[in-house]
């Protein structure tokens, strides 16, 4: 445990790393508080979960699709540009989700705000993770700045919508969106005050292609990985609220989705905190594999508390995964496509999700709730297996100059 927390407190005294990991934390809140408090405020505008949920999958998909184009953006010119046009832009389409409901416009104009949201959503979590591998040369560095990154993030999608909730309760739905919107153009005018956007490299002169960090065979293999473990947490998404119903007790879906969350910032931090001797290519194959466990135990614990205790350690594993997939991301792209190359990634992990959702909801009406954690087990099994495929760096180095 002291060398745990020598490396801990040897990482955070390193120069801007504890005010830097300060502004990551705040300038992402929005990111735990928009969907739910979007959710929340349409689903009594509309007057029904359809809509509102169609509003708010619009915004989710739209951004997904615009990330990368908007990490090519700032690996050609820069972050400070785009970080003012979605600091403007972002803000007011989400005044305009908010006003169309109470203006009796028709769905399809605040269809369009979503989209026009989603399609200017603030670049702050790329950024961020384009900041730690630009800080960082040792890849024991950058394990443990992704891996406190993760849990960061975790935190912010337990106090986001737990502060969405609380002023819901207090002063209605309307009050926790125009927070929710307010706090996205607090949390630009953050990052822009802070040293984060100093962080960035740009490389004027590099040749590109248009496929960008497509190009990287290796990358290709860490994006579909990431793509197949989001949709076996998508599926938990939509698993433990189905589980909750199933019992007749829906609060027991949100426990077990905090659950989930606690044990992976658990997970993460203990990940960054030790040492591991094998390489990063099979570690992030070892979190898949470990994962793929409790995950299948879901469909075969008998009681409650059973299931909670494989809730937290299939947590207990998405930030170690997602950590070092991180790493993978930062070693493997080239520097001049950066940040499109953390967008790729962002963008996978919300299409897998989002599909995760949607596969496991069906399962869940067809073949039973059980099915669909067995399923996820099975996908992370089989990226364990795709994730072991990946070469480390002699190999390609190797398979480079055969070419």
């Amino acid at each position: 445990m002291k060398r745990f927390a020598r490396k801990y407190v040897e990482f955070l005294r390193q120069p801007d790393v504890l005010p830097l990991l300060a502004v990551a934390l705040f300038a992402r809140m929005p990111i735990g508080m928009m969907g739910f408090a979007m959710l929340m405020y349409l689903r009594e505008a509309l007057g029904d979960f359809a809509r509102a949920g169609t509003a708010v999958g619009i915004n989710f998909v739209v951004m997904a699709l615009a990330a990368p184009i908007q990490g090519r953006l700032i690996d050609r010119h820069g972050p400070r540009k785009l970080l003012y046009l979605t600091g403007i832009v972002q803000p007011l389409a989400l005044v305009g989700v908010l006003a169309s409901p109470k203006l009796g416009w028709p769905f399809a104009a605040l269809a369009t705000f979503a989209a026009l949201a989603g399609a200017f959503a603030s670049p702050i979590t790329t950024l961020t993770r384009t900041m730690w591998r630009n800080m960082f040369e040792r890849e024991e560095d950058r394990r443990t700045a992704f891996a406190l990154d993760a849990v960061m993030i975790e935190v912010n999608f337990v106090l986001g919508p737990a502060i969405m909730a609380a002023i819901l309760a207090w002063v209605g739905t309307t009050p926790a969106f125009a927070l929710a919107i307010l706090a996205v153009g607090a949390a630009v005018l953050v990052f822009v005050g802070s040293r984060a956007p100093g962080q960035f490299r740009r490389i004027r002169d590099a040749e590109r292609h248009f496929l960008g960090p497509l190009t990287e065979p290796r990358l290709l293999l860490v994006f579909a990985s990431t793509f197949g473990e989001a949709m076996a947490i998508g599926m938990l998404e939509v698993g433990y609220p189905a589980y909750g119903v199933a019992l007749a007790a829906p609060a027991i879906g949100g426990l077990l989705l905090s659950i989930n969350s606690f044990g992976s910032a658990i997970g993460g931090a203990m990940y960054g905190g030790l040492h591991f001797h094998a390489r990063i290519e099979r570690q992030f194959a070892a979190t898949l594999g470990l994962m793929s466990v409790p995950l299948v135990l879901h469909a075969i614990a008998p009681t409650t508390a059973l299931f909670a205790c494989a809730a937290f350690f299939a947590g207990a594993l998405i930030a170690p995964s997602i950590a070092a997939q991180s790493v993978l991301v930062s070693r493997m792209a080239p520097a001049h496509y950066a940040t499109e190359a953390f967008t790729w990634s962002s963008s996978c992990i919300v299409a897998g999700i989002g599909i995760g959702e949607a596969v496991g909801g069906v399962l869940v009406e067809t073949t039973g709730l059980r099915s669909a954690f067995a399923v996820a087990g099975a996908i992370a099994a089989c990226m364990a297996l795709l994730a072991l495929t990946i070469p480390g760096p002699r190999r390609a180095a190797r398979a480079t100059a055969a070419d």
